[in-house]
């Protein structure tokens, strides 16, 4: 590759994260973990537990290090104590530091023996008496992350899989947020999300493990 090609793929570069800062253009992001087994009945019996921690939505706050609070609400706004979140629930997801609420609605939930998994869109925070318009998240109501496990032979794989994920900084959507949302994708959230995505995948693979749970296993 010549000087020519290498500056251009830089000006290319700067251009399209110039489009995503301004909201115009998205990107999609993939984590995962996997964890091999001693043979494959000793997997499927893990399998279950790997399950019970991706539905268990709640006991997410509870990972070690600095993490994200993630509550579990009803479409009617109430929070949401049991586990298996449900299309039409909604997800509180607060960040670390002085920083809004940001919510999602899950908006697919699918289980089979050897995999599991869940959608969920930013969204409008839920109202008893009805929502606004305005996508209470820093990224558009287009966006989507997905959590999934899943198991082949003697390995469960954990996986977070974020998609189309634009800045929520135009228009009505944005309603008065348009900054903060810019600099928590733009800033903390791109460092932090490889963290928190990352530590969940492991979680969810067994790798690392909630204290108080660990010890009721």
């Amino acid at each position: 590759m010549g000087l020519k090609d290498i500056v251009n793929k830089i000006k290319d570069k700067i251009v399209k994260e110039k489009e995503v800062i301004e909201g115009e253009e998205s990107k999609d992001k993939f984590f995962y973990s996997q964890q091999e087994f001693p043979n494959e009945a000793n997997a499927k019996s893990e399998f279950e537990r790997s399950k019970r921690k991706l539905f268990d939505v709640n006991q997410w706050s509870n990972l070690p290090g600095i993490t994200s609070s993630f509550q579990l609400f009803k479409a009617s706004g109430e929070i949401k104590f049991t586990d298996n979140p449900e299309v039409g629930d909604y997800v509180r997801i607060l960040l670390p530091g002085p920083l809004p609420e940001n919510w999602v609605k899950v908006i697919d939930v699918e289980e089979a023996i050897d995999s599991a998994e869940f959608t969920v869109s930013p969204s409008p925070m839920p109202k008893s008496n009805g929502q606004s318009e305005e996508t209470e998240h820093f990224f558009t109501s287009e966006a989507t992350s997905t959590f999934r496990v899943n198991r082949k032979g003697n390995i469960i794989f954990g996986y977070e899989i974020g998609k189309d994920e634009s800045i929520n900084n135009q228009g009505e959507e944005a309603a008065g947020r348009e900054w903060i949302n810019t600099l928590i994708a733009q800033g903390g959230w791109l460092g932090f999300q490889k963290v928190q995505w990352e530590k969940l995948t492991d979680y969810l693979v067994h790798l690392i493990e909630i204290e108080d749970e660990s010890k009721e296993d």
